[in-house]
């Protein structure tokens, strides 16, 4: 099974973002605008896991999440991979608890290693950030981050980390596996 760390934010923050691209989406018909129901940031991708692997994965997971507070996070600005002049992926980006969710990201991609999976995860430098749309062939989505630059959306709380399962074909669709309450923080 084909699976990666994630972060799922509110259906309000999810809300707020799709009001800000939808007016763009007519005039940038050839992207593919990924589904609501499929934005997550994503901490650590491992790839095809199988189930002995999956029984090493999820209590390294499990004492990750127990180690991080939970995230204020919110989405705002926009970007583009690899360039805003040869795009393939456009973006909102992440702010907020930026060190802790690096921290958490790092925990992430430490269990995948620890267990045997994620090995190409260790290459990528964590970026993060909610895409929001793809393009078959490398695009000029400067305009659009331009108009997107601004975008300063609504404050969320990230409280779990989820263990996602992808499902690949004509229709994607992601399938939590599992989901790990962040520590609480002192005081609460």
């Amino acid at each position: 099974m084909r699976l990666f760390a994630a972060l799922i934010p509110p259906p309000d923050a999810l809300d707020d973002i799709e009001a800000a691209v939808a007016p763009y989406r007519t005039a940038w018909p050839h992207l593919r605008w990924v589904r609501e129901d499929l934005r997550h940031v994503t901490l650590a991708f491992f790839g095809e896991v199988d189930e002995t692997a999956l029984t090493r994965l999820t209590p390294r997971l499990e004492r990750a999440a127990a180690r991080h507070p939970p995230l204020d996070l919110s989405l705002a600005g926009a970007g583009a991979f690899p360039s805003g002049g040869r795009a393939r992926v456009l973006w909102a980006g992440l702010y907020g608890d930026r060190r802790e969710l690096a921290g958490l990201a790092a925990s992430a991609s430490a269990a995948g290693r620890r267990s045997g999976v994620g090995a190409a995860d260790r290459r990528q430098r964590f970026h993060p950030h909610l895409t929001l749309a793809r393009c078959r062939v490398p695009t000029d989505l400067r305009p659009l981050v331009e108009a997107l630059s601004a975008y300063a959306g609504c404050s969320w709380t990230a409280d779990a980390l989820h263990l996602m399962r992808s499902h690949l074909g004509p229709q994607i669709r992601y399938e939590a596996v599992e989901s790990w309450p962040l520590r609480k923080r002192s005081g609460e």
